[in-house]
């Protein structure tokens, strides 16, 4: 704004003097005597400025004229060039003219002015490494993709533009959803560029979906080569493809090849929890529980997690609860206090029956992290301890619209995973799925559900002493882990209706 009111004012200023100035001129009574071979001339101060002007525009006229008389008399005396050379300065100029005026229209966004001047400088310069970059460019801007196309195309039989028409096919092939074409162009690309960071990205991208990992994990460690990964996360992505390919591994039946993957993707991130799952399994299925157990322990101490509890109760399946709950303590004493610890406590007693220890280990994490499994865990204690069934229910209606808990969520797109997974559903980013609480709203339901555990029964303290009710069969933790999920539904359908 401010630079426009300078450029106003200074063409004011700029008016004002040349007027002025002419004024001054025509006030003046002397003029200009011009005494030429008996000729004489006298010119007012006005007609002087004119004379000198016209002087000035024929003197530059008599240059260019001397100019192309030299070349013309070059040519005469045998440069065949001198003619040539004269005009192509002239065409040159007019040519890159039109090249910078097609790069202000294409990053102005007018792709149709763009192509008219790239198309303009192509004649005049006859360079189709700049101007066809900028005509794809430029179509591409104007929606034709089909002109875009064909100009990448012309780009792949030079070897300086190869990569870039590649690039651009590629990215069209993308756009259209054809990935198989896209994967090739990508591996093309990177043949030609392995250093270029968005053909290493794609590429890795593309590999991974379509679980090619042996491949993947050859263009991850020519990322980390040419310095476009940090280590750390080189070394977790590279824990993350070695897992997937473990997991492919298993699904063909190759056994051994899938134990050493998932030990070989243990090793890279410990703190892996489907890779510490994974290979918890694999050193149980090989009669090594003091392995599994310690990779298990390892990846807890970084990560609580239900499915580490759940590989952790698979080293011994056929023990007692009462036993059960005795050798998770090398598991539950690493983090006592979180949550999940928490909660696999209250399992683990529940499933012994062992309703006040159940109470115990759960604490006050209903009220202070009330998610849907701390609640159903106290639904599950209330009626072990022989609570009314309105009690029962107003826990599980509490749980109706409480938070899930951590979940596999996405961290690009924020969708939410049931199992983890090295690739998003959703948004296709690779590594993104991380265990965490997502923000959660009130369901959908005709009024507030907020009265509802006023309308089906009160919460209320029920005494520890009192006798349970109902037993809870015995099992492991993952086993009451299921009866109390598959208990709840029941119960708040119960309490909806």
């Amino acid at each position: 704004m401010l630079w426009s009111l300078l450029k106003i004012l200074l063409f004011v200023v700029l008016v004002a003097g040349l007027t002025l100035g002419a004024g001054f001129l025509m006030e003046i009574d002397t003029g200009l005597r011009i005494a030429f071979a008996g000729w004489e001339f006298t010119l007012g101060p006005l007609q002087a400025v004119i004379v000198a002007l016209l002087l000035l525009v024929l003197i530059w006229a008599v240059l260019k004229l001397a100019g192309f008389l030299v070349a013309l008399l070059r040519f005469v005396m045998g440069d065949e060039t001198a003619l040539s050379r004269y005009f192509n300065r002239n065409r040159e100029r007019r040519g890159f003219k039109a090249l910078a005026d097609s790069m202000m229209a294409l990053a102005s966004g007018d792709g149709r002015e763009a192509m008219t001047k790239a198309a303009r400088a192509e004649r005049l310069l006859h360079r189709p490494e700049l101007t066809n970059l900028l005509t794809a460019q430029a179509a591409e801007l104007a929606g034709d993709r089909k002109k875009a196309q064909e100009v990448y195309k012309q780009l792949l039989s030079d070897d300086r533009t190869r990569f870039v028409g590649i690039r651009g096919i590629m990215k069209q092939k993308l756009a259209e959803g054809d990935t198989d074409t896209a994967l090739k162009l990508a591996e093309k690309a990177f043949a030609l560029k392995p250093g270029h960071v968005e053909t290493q990205d794609t590429l890795l991208r593309l590999q991974a979906e379509h679980a090619d990992w042996v491949g993947a994990r050859k263009t991850l460690n020519a990322k980390l080569k040419h310095g476009a990964l940090p280590r750390d996360v080189h070394k977790r992505r590279d824990a993350v493809l070695a897992l997937s390919g473990a997991r492919d591994v298993l699904a063909e039946g190759k056994t051994i090849e899938a134990r050493e993957a998932a030990v070989e993707a243990n090793r890279l991130s410990p703190d892996l929890i489907p890779a510490a799952a994974m290979a918890a399994r694999t050193y149980i299925e090989q009669g090594k529980p003091r392995y599994a157990a310690r990779v298990l322990k390892k990846a807890w101490e970084a990560q609580p997690h239900p499915e580490l509890a759940t590989a952790f109760a698979e080293i011994k399946p056929d023990e007692s609860p009462a036993e059960r709950v005795k050798r998770f303590r090398a598991l539950t004493s690493l983090a006592p206090d979180h949550p999940e610890t928490r909660m696999l406590l209250a399992e683990l007693h529940i499933a012994a029956e062992d309703f006040p220890e159940a109470r115990k280990a759960l604490g006050n994490l209903a009220e202070t992290d009330p998610t849907a499994r701390a609640l159903t865990l106290m639904a599950a204690i209330e009626r072990g301890q022989g609570a009314d069934d309105s009690v029962v229910r107003g826990w599980l209606t509490r749980a109706l619209t409480a938070s899930r808990g951590p979940q596999w969520i996405c961290d690009n797109c924020g969708t939410v995973h049931a199992a983890w997974a090295p690739i998003c559903g959703q948004c296709g980013s690779f590594d993104t799925l991380s265990w965490k609480i997502a923000p959660t709203g009130e369901l959908t339901m005709p009024h507030s559900t907020e009265m509802l555990p006023l309308i089906v029964g009160a919460i209320e303290d029920t005494p520890e002493d009192i006798e349970p009710a109902e037993s809870v069969e015995e099992g492991g933790a993952e086993e009451s882990v299921s009866e109390a999920e598959v208990l709840a539904p029941e119960e708040q359908e119960k309490a909806v209706n």
